[in-house]
């Protein structure tokens, strides 16, 4: 997978400007307007790509479902310390998700993958299912990958949770978020870690 402007421009599209949009209308109409509001760049984008393509963009689904499960968890209201666990949701319901999917016959990472390199060329999408359905280890590395990314996120919310519970409200605004950007970072570390790995061993091979 390389970056290619295409897959820059998804990247901007679902990350960078839902956060610039949202971090701009905050204090103008508050959390839950800015979350509307930060959800309408995915949206175009995936309605775009469905008219252009005829199908649906994974990653603008994943973020939309992020931006759906903040708006729904503010939305229940509660005290500052309700709060802080609700936060928590969101990644851990992705960590469920992607634990759950490796009962399917292809696990949620499959998708990702499979949306990066539909980007890299017209007939990606067909040479990476050829692949998955040829090749036993890409098979095995696809959801080791998503039991990785399922655990991790899964230890987060119960860390965050544990967190919220046991110190003060306070102490868990500073001590939460060196707990989340640990565990993300070690996992794109991981990830980095282990795709070099299987690079170098398919070039080996």
């Amino acid at each position: 997978m390389k970056f290619k402007p295409g897959t820059l421009a998804e990247l901007a599209v679902n990350f960078l400007l839902p956060w610039l949009i949202y971090r701009w209308a905050q204090p103008h109409y508050g959390e839950t307007g800015a979350l509307y509001a930060s959800a309408i760049p995915p949206v175009a984008w995936s309605v775009v790509e469905f008219i252009r393509l005829r199908r649906i963009d994974v990653l603008s689904l994943f973020v939309l479902a992020g931006i759906v499960l903040s708006i729904v968890a503010m939305m229940l209201g509660g005290d500052s310390r309700a709060l802080l666990i609700r936060e928590s949701f969101v990644s851990g319901a992705f960590g469920v998700a992607f634990l759950m999917s490796l009962a399917l016959r292809r696990p949620l990472i499959f998708y990702l993958a499979r949306a990066t390199v539909a980007r890299q060329s017209e007939d990606g999408i067909a040479r990476f299912e050829a692949a998955w359905d040829e090749r036993a280890a890409l098979r095995q590395s696809l959801r080791l990958m998503t039991a990785m990314w399922g655990a991790g996120l899964t230890v987060e919310m119960a860390l965050r949770v544990w967190l919220a519970w046991h110190l003060s409200v306070e102490r868990v605004l500073v001590v939460s978020p060196f707990v989340s950007y640990a565990i993300y970072g070690a996992l794109m570390l991981w990830t980095i870690w282990y795709r070099r790995r299987l690079r170098a061993g398919s070039q080996a091979a």
